[in-house]
């Protein structure tokens, strides 16, 4: 277990040495990992965790039980309409909003929550493909829908990079989110809560820094390969 306090150590090692003027937060990305690993990486730092399951999150924050206090629990999955009620209950930010159906669910399930449901609108560069998101000369429209609704909040993007094995191509998809990110705030400043723009994962979080990602995804890195 000494080994996750230790990746932790490093990733925020290499995190403070950019010296950036901006908080740079990491979601420990749980998927696959034992509660017990989980616990150990809460111990040594770690106040944001990310689940794609909803079956696989459950059983997991209920062994972690009053160790959660103060932990922001991230959903970082595909969404699923039957699914929805209770990542709402459960999850703090979804990272994976993608579709107005879907918001329309999640805003009036948090509203029976008594709740504003945080979300990221996830992007992605091709619109005929089969990865998940909002096509990204699409996101701007999506955005002000969002905004109709009472009970969800948009705090920022997201995306995974579909060059994952390509970090030219990586760096330029990030630049690209990025103008979009700082776009979008520009033109509805008053929204001070659209501020997260998460992107970079264990294999690309370095290049993601470099281009302006504030919320890194990383799993692997911290707990070792699955």
């Amino acid at each position: 277990m000494n080994n996750i306090c230790n990746n932790i150590k490093s990733i925020k090692t290499i995190i403070n040495s950019y010296k950036y003027d901006r908080k740079i937060d990491i979601v420990a990305i749980t998927k696959t990992f034992s509660w017990v690993s989980v616990l150990e990486a809460l111990k040594c730092g770690i106040n944001n965790i990310g689940e794609n399951k909803i079956q696989e999150a459950l059983p997991k924050f209920n062994k972690l039980g009053v160790h959660l206090q103060g932990v922001t629990k991230h959903f970082v999955g595909n969404l699923q309409s039957n699914k929805i009620k209770k990542i709402v209950k459960n999850f703090d930010l979804i990272h994976s909003l993608d579709d107005i159906k879907l918001a329309n669910k999640i805003d009036s399930y948090a509203k029976i929550e008594n709740k504003i449901q945080q979300c990221l609108i996830e992007i992605k560069f091709f619109e005929n493909n089969n990865r998940s998101g909002i096509y990204i000369n699409k996101v701007l429209d999506f955005y002000k829908k969002c905004l109709m609704m009472k009970n969800i909040i948009i705090r920022g993007i997201m995306i995974i990079s579909p060059y994952i094995n390509n970090p030219t191509l990586s760096r330029h998809c990030f630049k690209i989110t990025f103008g979009l990110f700082k776009d979008i705030k520009k033109k509805y400043s008053k929204e001070i809560d659209f501020n997260i723009l998460s992107m970079g994962m264990s294999n690309d979080y370095k290049i993601a820094i470099e281009e302006g990602a504030n919320l890194l995804r990383i799993g692997s890195a911290i707990f070792g390969e699955r």
